[in-house]
């Protein structure tokens, strides 16, 4: 049986110390150019001869469960930044995390001066982990601040929103990575590989489930305005295992049909559970579904020359996984998927380099998402080209 060898993560590249000399006429000439008017401020001349950080300060917004229980810890086991700031509503989380993990007061926002985060220099990265309905306004705010972006998924709610998103970090020329920590992850880069070389043959179709069973009745996720509804939170999921698994993108949505056996909390049309046929290019067919009422974790391909079997599909705790050429699994511990992924992004911010997983690949799933819905309100094929 084959094994998935670990995944390093690169460091960056030391740069070159290179002298240069200034002779005796230009350093005449920089003086005289400096008297007629050439004045650096003290902002560029600090700009200019800060050294380079080794690892980069991250600031979480909002506290919840993710944040609490596997951001933080993981960022004690990150190589490449760390935890340096927080952005909560709640003094009394404020007090609790700044004991915990040594932050400093300056360090520490609420949501209504969340913008003087644009002067603190310790914060390189500010996470977005709110409600995807916060999603939109707090990675824009975060891009204008002059700050890079991480946002949990779902990535906003409409694709208007995920663009506008997109655009605020271009403007202000800084990254914007989506949470998929899943593509950060060896048994998914291992099927990854798989299919995207065709190892297998072409793949023929797909059959992805992502669920768990909620019984909370007050959470976000329960609540419409705030990007409640089960295809907004774990659809991504099966949204993502059909686009990966395939590696094509959709050209539409055949069906779809959203339900609830307990409407007495998913009220108003508030997904519980939602199911979708997805067509692809040359007639591939993905049948996805995700669920708040049942615990489901699977993602099947079904290839010319044998199937990519993977159960659990998605986990904190690990993926496993087979096919005709081996076993698919890679071992590890929580929260090593959301260090891994916090560290990757780092490093392709400090050199510079494409992120795994741009805030362009977030546009696409929400797109998806949309035409998802409008296919079970309308009972129709909507097409997505």
């Amino acid at each position: 049986m084959k094994k998935i060898a670990p995944a390093f993560i690169p460091l960056p590249a030391s740069e070159n110390s290179n002298t240069v000399s200034i002779s005796r006429r230009n350093l005449i000439k920089t003086i005289a150019l400096g008297s007629a008017g050439l004045i650096l401020s003290p902002h560029t001349l600090l700009s200019a001869t800060r050294k380079q950080k080794d690892r980069l300060g991250v600031a979480l917004v909002g506290l919840g469960y993710y944040s609490t229980d596997l951001l933080a810890p993981a960022l004690q086991q990150t190589k490449r930044c760390y935890l340096a700031g927080i952005v909560t509503g709640t003094p009394s989380k404020a007090e609790t995390w700044k004991a915990k993990y040594n932050i400093p007061d300056k360090n520490i926002y609420n949501y209504q001066n969340f913008d003087q985060i644009a002067n603190n220099p310790d914060i390189d990265v500010v996470y977005v982990v709110l409600p995807p309905s916060m999603h939109h306004e707090y990675t824009i705010r975060a891009a204008n601040a002059g700050k890079h972006v991480w946002c949990e998924k779902p990535m906003a709610m409409t694709a208007k929103e995920c663009q506008e998103m997109i655009d605020a970090c271009k403007k202000n020329k800084k990254t914007l990575a989506i949470g998929y920590r899943l593509q950060h992850e060896p048994n998914t880069q291992e099927w990854r590989r798989i299919v995207n070389n065709k190892l297998l043959g072409k793949v023929k179709s797909l059959n992805c489930a992502a669920g768990y069973r909620d019984n909370r009745t007050d959470h976000w996720k329960q609540k419409k305005e705030m990007g409640g509804g089960v295809l907004y939170d774990m659809g991504v999921y099966s949204i993502q295992g059909a686009r990966l698994g395939t590696g094509m993108e959709p050209i539409a949505i055949i069906s779809a049909q959203t339900s609830t056996t307990r409407p007495e909390i998913y009220k108003n049309g508030l997904d519980e559970t939602t199911v979708a046929k997805l067509e692809f290019p040359g007639g591939v067919m993905a049948d996805i579904k995700t669920s708040f009422g049942e615990n489901i974790n699977e993602l099947h391909i079904k290839c010319e020359k044998g199937d990519i079997n993977m159960s659990p599909y998605q986990s904190y705790a690990g993926l496993s996984g087979s096919s005709p050429l081996g076993e698919i699994h890679f071992p590890y511990s929580v929260p090593w998927q959301q260090a891994k992924q916090m560290d990757d992004d780092a490093v392709a911010i400090m050199q510079n380099k494409p992120l795994l997983v741009p805030g362009e690949e977030g546009l696409r799933d929400i797109r998806i998402v949309e035409a998802i819905y409008k296919s079970a309100a309308t009972g129709q094929r909507v097409n997505l080209l």
